[in-house]
């Protein structure tokens, strides 16, 4: 399939969810009130409740993606083939689909880094993905605020080193994986839809 021009907003026919990596679907290390991901493989660790909270959602036949802001290796504190490593063991204990990950920082003024919703629309075309129909989980304001720009429902997952911004208020707001999946199960109508 050929990309979106620039700008636009891909539609397709597949339903997804979208989450963030660390603070999401890992736990991170927290440090003087900031959070750090893992820094090797060996260091990840899956969170509480994720394998069935992704399970449950497969099986309810969403398409389901990670989308990560890694600045870590524009800033020189950490190498792309290890977070690839660290994305390959995520890979192997949780049943995602895709994965795309965001190497700049600010300064860069890219298109991918979250906020903006680089990562969502490319794989939205280049899975046929509908992002109306689809979702966005992450902890931060800048996972909250690509979902929206991307056209799709947000859920926020509160963490205590995430400050909330009115600006980019989610949909939904909880404290758990499990609890966003069944959130968005139960926005489901009975042929799969989204109401």
């Amino acid at each position: 399939m050929s990309a979106a021009a620039p700008g636009a907003i891909p539609t397709g026919s597949r339903r997804a969810v979208f989450f963030d990596r660390d603070g999401v679907l890992n736990e991170t290390t927290v440090r003087e009130g900031t959070p750090h991901p893992p820094a090797r493989p060996e260091e990840l660790r899956i969170a509480r409740g994720a394998p069935d909270a992704l399970r449950a959602l497969r099986g309810a036949g969403f398409f389901l993606v990670v989308v990560t802001n890694q600045p870590d290796v524009a800033r020189g504190t950490q190498r792309r083939d290890i977070v690839e490593a660290i994305n390959a063991r995520l890979r192997a204990a949780l049943p995602f689909d895709a994965i795309y990950v965001c190497y700049h920082d600010d300064r860069d003024a890219c298109s991918c880094r979250k906020p903006q919703p680089g990562l969502l629309l490319q794989a939205a075309a280049e899975h046929a993905i509908d992002l109306p129909k689809s979702f966005m989980i992450g902890d931060r304001w800048r996972d909250i605020e690509a979902g929206r720009r991307a056209g799709c429902l947000t859920i926020r997952l509160e963490q205590p080193y995430a400050r909330a911004d009115p600006e980019s208020a989610p949909d939904y707001q909880t404290r758990s994986l499990p609890d966003a999946a069944s959130w968005i199960l139960a926005r489901c109508a009975p042929a799969g839809g989204i109401p």
